[in-house]
């Protein structure tokens, strides 16, 4: 990459139609790759895919957090009609991910004392394409700005740190199936129950169970 593109790139003050046309594009080839995923015709194949999407997706986030504050043209969001349903993504998901679509996370890492709590990967996933496409929506009416503005905000109080705690379960489910150290089963994280820290610490590493072995390549677990 030149050194004139590289600046363009990482330039706060970029134009903004040239800004949004790139982050669009991003953001749109992620909605339409994680809903391929979710059908499921290539299970063995769906966590390597899922980790390649979500990493390039907080590219995106990082590029948005990394720009100047997006301010709309208007005062008020122009309504862009019913929020878009994503509960067969959700459904979809969850039956592709089974027993691994539970893990735990650290809410906010800077408050002090904060307990992990339990999470869905097929949840924040699907949470995450119904902000996209609320931003999509405005883009494509032609509202560019807004859809910065939107992507942007909502990558600051929802989607950036869902999908990075997305990003790090399946860095991690793929690093013991790559380095073969598959894990114990799962027994009992769920994301119904109100676990205290020592509990959840105690299980927050069995993410993988013996009926999954098979399909991610993993060594039966005994």
């Amino acid at each position: 990459m030149s050194e004139t593109n590289d600046a363009m790139l990482h330039s706060a003050a970029q134009d903004p139609d040239d800004f949004a046309v790139q982050i669009s594009d991003q953001i749109e080839s992620f909605v339409v790759a994680i809903t391929e995923i979710a059908k499921g015709d290539d299970p063995g194949s769906a966590l390597p895919f899922l980790l390649l999407e979500v990493s390039q997706l907080m590219f995106a986030g990082g590029r948005l957090g990394f720009h100047q504050d997006i301010v709309p043209e208007e005062r008020y969001e122009t309504d862009p009609g019913p929020d878009s349903d994503v509960e067969i993504l959700r459904e979809q998901l969850a039956r592709l991910l089974e027993q691994v679509d539970v893990y735990s996370e650290v809410f906010d890492p800077y408050e002090p004392r904060k307990a992990r709590v339990a999470a869905r990967i097929s949840d924040d996933l699907a949470d995450a394409v119904a902000d996209l496409r609320h931003g999509l929506v405005h883009y494509h009416a032609g509202r560019a700005t807004e859809a910065l503005w939107w992507w942007q905000f909502s990558y600051f109080s929802n989607w950036g740190s869902t999908v990075s705690a997305v990003l790090r379960a399946l860095q991690s489910l793929l690093t013991h199936i790559r380095l073969d150290q598959p894990l114990d089963e799962l027994d009992g994280l769920d994301t119904d129950q109100d676990l205290g820290e020592e509990a959840l610490a105690e299980e927050a590493g069995q993410v993988m169970a013996r009926e999954i072995a098979g399909p991610l390549g993993l060594r039966p677990v005994k």
